[in-house]
């Protein structure tokens, strides 16, 4: 019996030990990152979105900050890196649209290139990035 619980045990452990772990890999900020805290009067699940953000998908490392977020619109810079296509990796700045869908305040803007529309909402602690049709990243608050 003592034999087959030190088996069992090993086995777990050499499970656990030999799992590659997600590591994900913060980038060195834009020099030029200029963080403006949201104006007081704005609503809370707006000013929400303000900050720093990490998430992982498939190959893929996602950093997304949100610099400065208004009324009607929010300036974002994201990276990302391990994807596919080439040049892909690097800070790039993007402006978003606010939008309110069905009581719910999104930011909403167009990538780079043919990456199409993307849309971020805010759900609890977690900040979804979605794409139609090819991205799903949850993303979470980094300080």
């Amino acid at each position: 019996m003592k034999t087959i619980v030190v088996l069992a045990i090993s086995i777990v452990l050499v499970s656990v030990l030999s799992c590659h772990p997600i590591v994900m890999t913060v980038p060195s900020m834009p020099a030029d990152l200029q963080m403006v805290q949201p104006n007081p009067s704005l609503p809370e699940e707006l000013s929400a979105f303000f900050g720093k953000w990490q998430g992982f998908s498939g190959n893929q490392e996602f950093f997304l900050i949100v610099e400065k977020i208004g009324k009607e619109e929010a300036s974002l810079c994201s990276w990302r890196t391990g994807g596919s296509r080439r040049g892909s990796s690097g800070w790039h700045r993007v402006k978003a649209e606010v939008i309110k869908d069905r009581g719910k305040y999104k930011l909403w803007f167009v990538g780079r290139g043919r990456e199409g529309t993307s849309e971020l909402t805010l759900k609890g602690e977690r900040l979804d990035w979605s794409r139609p049709r090819s991205l799903s990243v949850v993303l979470t608050r980094v300080p």
